[in-house]
């Protein structure tokens, strides 16, 4: 397998930093985890493009997760590309209705290209066949305990302690040529979390808390911060740790001097921060 970090980022809008999205290889299959504002642009500047992914998975729905899902689906589609398989906590369909429905944000674009004569003769020409039918990702519903087996790889769902109620919360283990890769998403240490990474070669967890920074009391239980993360990564049996989801204030020599210190201090292993469009094999 392989890793290619897409987007290491927050909410914020940096310039270091896409939002999350990270790119597993393995096979034929290009799974891409999350798909945050700038991801597809991220995509294409690692010499890949849209139609190459083959699946979409979701942690949630915070925008920073999601942004650019819209338009990776347009631009595969525009590419002539295979029906994308997504999954994802509910409400995936209404969202993806929500973009690409007849009633869709995005209905009178697409209506506009499949049902003009102008738009048309465009997409014959490019090799294209009419009638030429909208974007329909294929989605999957999926919720905490959710296994989905495909003939190359298995990717498995855990409970991720976020943004409850208002929005269902995963994280990620996906198991393929004898190697186990974790992705934590957004999310508190728990031990469905824990459980989660047990063993993996490569666990990617997000990291929105510097060493010793000060967070609101409604934050705090939300965000373990490095040596809280490099703790339970070791004990899980965890072989390389990455740490992911920075903010723009975290980006400073100290702060990255100091995370990689407790990194070895808690974790003793091989761990560092991720940074856009580094490769990483598992």
């Amino acid at each position: 397998m392989r890793l290619t970090i897409l987007g290491s980022g927050s909410p914020e809008a940096h310039l270091r930093r896409a939002s999350s999205g990270y790119l597993v290889e393995t096979g034929a299959a290009r799974i891409l985890f999350d798909c945050g504002g700038g991801v597809v642009d991220n995509l294409l500047r690692s010499g890949r493009r849209p139609s190459d992914i083959t699946h979409l998975v979701f942690t949630h729905y915070h925008s920073d997760h999601m942004m650019d899902y819209a338009r990776l689906v347009h631009a595969a589609w525009d590419e002539g590309g295979a029906r994308l398989c997504v999954y994802g906590p509910p409400p995936l369909q209404r969202l993806t209705d929500g973009y690409f429905g007849p009633d869709g944000v995005l209905a009178p674009d697409l209506r506009a290209r499949t049902e003009l004569p102008q738009s048309q003769q465009v997409w014959v020409a490019r090799g294209g066949t009419l009638p030429r039918p909208w974007p329909a990702p294929q989605v999957t519903e999926i919720a905490a305990g959710a296994v989905i087996e495909t003939p190359g790889w298995r990717l498995t769902a855990a409970q991720a302690h976020h943004a409850q109620p208002v929005l269902d919360c995963l994280g990620f283990a996906l198991e393929a040529e004898g190697r186990k890769f974790v992705y934590s998403g957004d999310t508190a240490l728990t031990p469905a979390i824990a459980d989660l990474c047990q063993d993996a070669d490569l666990l990617l967890h997000w990291c929105y808390r510097a060493p010793d920074e000060a967070l609101h009391p409604a934050l705090l239980p939300f965000c373990p911060d490095p040596a809280e993360i490099g703790t339970m990564a070791r004990k899980a049996g965890v072989q390389r740790l990455l740490l992911t989801h920075f903010r723009a204030h975290m980006d400073r020599d100290a702060v990255h001097t100091a995370t990689r210190a407790a990194l070895a201090a808690s974790f003793g292993g091989a761990a560092d921060i991720v940074e856009d469009l580094q490769a990483f094999e598992i």
